[in-house]
């Protein structure tokens, strides 16, 4: 993120939030990676089913940003 997008999430004070910190939500997209996402009350979801780039090498995590760089601008359309 911070490379591509110039992005540094943590100098911005991103950080895990615990469920109950997190507003209403009007919809939730997991990501797939094979794990269970914990339940979040939403009007609608999606799984994008993208692989999970734990462990692999930047190429990798690189390809994952693009897909999801990707799938958000398709959403992006959709919501319009």
């Amino acid at each position: 993120m911070k490379e591509r997008y110039h992005i540094d999430m943590e100098a911005e004070g991103q950080h895990s939030k615990l469920l109950s910190d997190l507003p209403p939500v009007d919809g939730v997209i997991t990501m797939g990676c094979n794990v269970a996402c914990p339940s979040v009350p939403c009007a609608w979801r999606e799984d994008w089913g993208l692989g999970d780039p734990t462990g692999q090498p930047d190429d990798v995590f690189l390809e994952v940003i693009r897909q999801i760089e990707e799938k958000i601008l398709q959403l992006k359309e959709r919501l319009r």
